[in-house]
Parts: structure tokens; C-alpha cells; sequence
């Protein structure tokens, strides 16, 4: 499938997308758009966003189409050996403030083009396996910032997967630096009114970067890209794919705050180029774009992502001491004065995602997969290292996921992860998943125990209001920890 993507009017925020299809051998085809995107379990309906839609034979002649769902159209080919699908998107997303901010939806204007694929370019059921280029009509002022081979102002995907799991972000005022670990280019973007400190950047990221290539063993892409657009207004929004990342972030006049957000994005969102795209649930193999996929491990995709990247942080020196605690007392405060009382067990909330889980939940309902399943993580790795003498982590855990359902690309089953949390543990964690995973039994206690064991004291008051204190920072276990 070819695409050719281009603006008459930049400023009204209307991208024209012009879709080829060849080789038709059926009297009918249906084209589809996506209903939701990777990263993000809920239906967003991208179509909303289309003002007109039509399609021409290879003579441009208009041929015969209708509706058979909200996204999907059924098409008469009528002998026709090529169409052109051409619509309109509206490719703009905005904050209250007046600003736009989405790093999962899509945006035009006069000085910039950001375009997640997945909101906009239908696909022909039957042949998303098939290779895809987009052709991108751009200023010869711009740089292209995305994770596909770019070439002739054409970016190429391996197939319709690869495609709308790498967002592209074109402006003539990009910034990029890039560095190299084993044989894995990494290249660092800027959009914004931000000035990097070049030097320092290339540093940090590299050792939170060379951390976890090491954990893993190894890296799944031969380049990665994180792409960076800073904000005038606040915001905290970064979102995964296979090769890249999109964060969205600021103010830009934050300082410390907003490089710190900066570490813990990065560190967060590069984990997940093993843990759920390509260690994924086997719900979610291969991705359904037309409706829910529900699955019960949403705490692994993202909980497990969410405690590791600060732990990736500290344990590659980019974090001290002092600044990774007052991360994790961040996650322990979002989940007990947020969820603590919610009577949702984590399988329950990663499968109810698709309900409710990015809005506001009745009072005691939900919990969030990212904030108690970093709670969990946590707890599951203590009690490893407990086990083994700290021979033993959730790194081993999930390097034999990577090595076992990544690699291979079989997805994992919450009994598959189950399976190999026991085994590196060297026996049963029945009560840890029963109290931990299944049911919703308080967790105060088991966090005490094992910050306790760290050297470090965490209280909790009647509304579960949590304070965090280090009174040990020689403690051997919290050494070997956090290194």
C-alpha cells in the first residue's frame, strides 16, 4: 500500500491523504481505519476526525462505495485494477489551554507536521503483511524525525504494523544529537523553545540506555529514536512504538523539573521496546485495530515498565539515591492516597482498561495498572531477591520473557508470566499473586515489611497519606538493590 500525505492549507489544520491500491482481483474490497491505537487500550474512533472521503478508479473515475460500519467502507472495484482513497483529516488536538498537546493524535500547521499513522491511513483487509511507503510533500527546510527508513522524502514500512507504529514529526526547527551502544544508533529530537544541554543529555541517556540493553542481553531494532516536542504549558504525555518514542512535555521553563520528567519518560517509554512491543500479551498477537482487545496484563505492559524505568535510572547512576526515592514515593503516594481503598484487583483494572480506564472512576473502584502494578513490581522483586540472596531480580523475570515470548514472537499468558516469576523465585508465589495480582487485599503491610528490609520506613495515616524516610543509606539489601 502506498500513501502520499500533504497540506494545501497548513493553518487549517486539514492533511490530504491519498491512498493507492493495486493489484485488485475481487469484485470488492473494504478499507478500514483504525478505531484505537497501541499504547492506549481504549476506542479514540479516528474516522470522527474525517470531513470528506472518496475514491477513483485508475482513470479517475469515482467508484461505488458504502458505509458497513463506523470506520470501514465497502468498495466496488468493478474490474478496476487500481483506486485512489482520498480524504481529509482534521489533524488537530487541543489543550484547554489553547495549545495543542497529544503525543498519540496527529497535528498540522504552518511549522510543523506530526502524524501518528494509526489516526489516519485506512488499510485494505487481507493485506496489512503488505510493505508501505508514504510520500510526504514537505519544505526542503525540514527535518524528519521517525523510526522508519527515510529516503526521497518517502518513509518505508515493512508491512501496515510496522507503519502505524511509528509516528513521524517533521519541522524546520527539529534539533537532534545521537549516540551509539553496541551496534544500536540512537538518535535524540527537539521541537520547542528548549534549549538541551547536549553533553548532558548524551550522557544520561546513554547509561539508562546501556542499562537496560545489558539487563536484556540484547536490543530488538537496529535504531531507536526518541522524539521530543516541548510545550509552553504543563504536560506529561509520552506514548511507545517499536522503534520510537513520542513524548509530549512541559513548561518550558521548568528547569530541573522538566529534565527530570525528561529521564523519567525516556527511561519508561525505551523499556517498552521490549515489554509490550515485542514481550505482548498473547490477546494482542496480532494487533486487532477495529475493536477491543481485551487482556489481564496490563499490569506487566505497564506496571512492571513503570517501577523499572526509575530503577534503570538509579541503577545506571543517572539517578541518586535521594532523587530515585523521591520518584518512588511519588508511586507509592499516586497509589495509596489515590486507589488504596479500591476494591479492583490488577487483573480486573488491565482487562477493564478498555471501560473506563483513562477517565475518572467512581469513588473506590479502579486502580491504576501503572501505579499499584509499580507497587507490585516492586514487591515481586524483593521478594526474589529475597529468596535468592539477590541473586536474583525482576530483571531475570523479564529477560527470560524477552528471551522466551519477545524474541519468538508468542505472546505470554498471565499463567505464562506466573510460570516464570516462580521459576527465577525458585518456588511458589501463590500468596504474592493471590493477594498481589488476583484479589485486592490491602498492601501497606507487605510494602513496610520490605522497605523495612531496605533500610528505608514508609507510614501510612487513617487516609492512607504516605511518608517515606531513609534510615539506613548503608543498608547492604538496598545496595544491592539499587546499586
Amino acid at each position: 500500500m502506498r500513501y502520499k500525505i500533504y497540506a494545501e492549507n497548513p493553518q487549517s489544520h486539514f492533511l490530504t491523504i491519498e491512498m493507492e491500491v493495486e493489484n485488485i482481483t475481487s469484485d470488492r474490497i473494504k478499507i478500514q481505519l483504525p478505531a484505537w491505537r497501541p499504547g492506549r487500550y481504549e476506542l479514540q474512533n479516528f474516522a470522527k476526525n474525517i470531513q470528506t472521503f472518496e475514491i477513483t478508479d485508475e482513470l479517475n473515475r469515482k467508484v461505488d462505495f458504502h458505509k458497513v460500519s463506523k470506520d470501514r467502507w465497502k468498495v466496488y472495484t468493478k474490474g478496476a485494477s487500481k483506486l485512489t482513497v482520498k480524504l481529509r483529516y482534521y489533524a488537530f488536538i487541543q489543550h484547554p489551554s489553547g495549545v495543542f498537546a497529544n503525543a498519540g493524535s496527529s497535528y498540522i500547521d504552518e511549522n510543523t507536521l506530526y502524524v501518528n499513522f494509526v489516526n489516519c491511513l485506512p488499510y485494505v483487509n487481507g493485506r496489512m503483511h503488505e510493505p508501505c511507503s508514504v510520500e510526504l510533500n514537505l519544505p526542503d527546510t525540514y527535518k524528519v524525525a521517525c523510526g522508519l527508513q527515510y529516503k526521497n522524502n518517502t518513509l518505508w514500512a515493512d508491512d501496515y504494523y510496522h507503519l502505524v507504529d511509528s509516528p513521524v514529526l517533521a519541522s524546520p526547527y527539529l534539533q537532534s544529537q545521537q549516540f551509539a551502544i553496541r551496534d544500536v544508533d540512537f538518535y535524540v529530537w527537539f521541537l520547542g523553545n528548549y534549549q538541551p544541554n547536549w553533553e548532558k543529555i548524551v550522557l544520561d541517556f546513554t547509561k539508562f540506555s546501556q542499562k537496560q540493553i545489558d539487563v536484556m542481553g540484547d536490543f530488538p531494532e537496529k535504531e531507536y529514536h526518541f522524539i521530543n516536542w516541548i510545550l509552553p504549558v504543563s504536560f506529561y504525555h509520552g506514548v511507545e512504538h517499536r522503534s520510537s518514542t513520542m513524548v509530549v512535555l512541559g513548561p518550558d521553563t521548568e528547569g530541573d523539573g522538566l529534565y527530570s520528567d525528561l529521564l523519567g519518560v525516556s527511561s519508561h517509554e525505551l523499556y517498552h521496546a521490549w515489554n509490550i512491543c515485542k514481550i505482548r500479551p498473547v490477546e494482542m498477537l496480532p494487533y486487532d485495530l477495529t475493536r477491543e482487545n481485551y487482556f489481564q496484563t496490563g499490569f506487566v505492559a505497564e506496571g512492571v515498565t513503570t517501577y523499572l524505568g526509575d530503577v534503570f535510572l538509579k541503577q545506571s547512576g543517572v539517578f541518586s539515591l535521594e532523587e530515585y526515592l523521591k520518584e518512588f514515593e511519588t508511586t507509592l503516594k499516586r497509589h495509596f492516597e489515590q486507589d488504596g481503598k479500591s476494591s479492583m484487583s490488577l487483573v480486573e483494572a488491565s482487562f477493564d482498561l478498555w471501560l473506563d480506564g483513562y477517565v475518572a472512576s467512581i469513588p473506590h473502584r479502579r486502580v491504576s495498572i501503572y501505579n499499584k502494578g509499580a507497587v507490585v513490581a516492586f514487591l515481586l522483586d524483593g521478594y526474589i531477591r529475597q529468596a535468592t540472596q539477590h541473586q536474583k531480580s525482576i530483571h531475570d523475570v523479564m529477560r527470560l520473557m524477552w528471551e522466551r515470548f519477545g524474541k519468538t514472537a508468542i505472546g505470554y499468558s498471565l499463567a505464562d508470566y506466573r510460570t516464570i516469576a516462580e521459576e527465577v523465585a525458585g518456588g511458589s508465589l501463590s500468596t504474592y499473586f493471590e493477594e498481589c495480582i488476583l484479589g485486592n487485599t490491602p498492601l501497606e503491610t507487605q510494602v513496610q515489611a520490605l522497605l523495612s528490609w531496605y533500610g528505608i520506613e514508609v507510614t501510612f495515616d487513617e487516609a492512607l497519606k504516605v511518608q517515606l524516610q531513609l534510615l539506613d543509606a548503608q543498608n547492604e539489601n538496598l545496595k544491592e538493590w539499587l546499586g
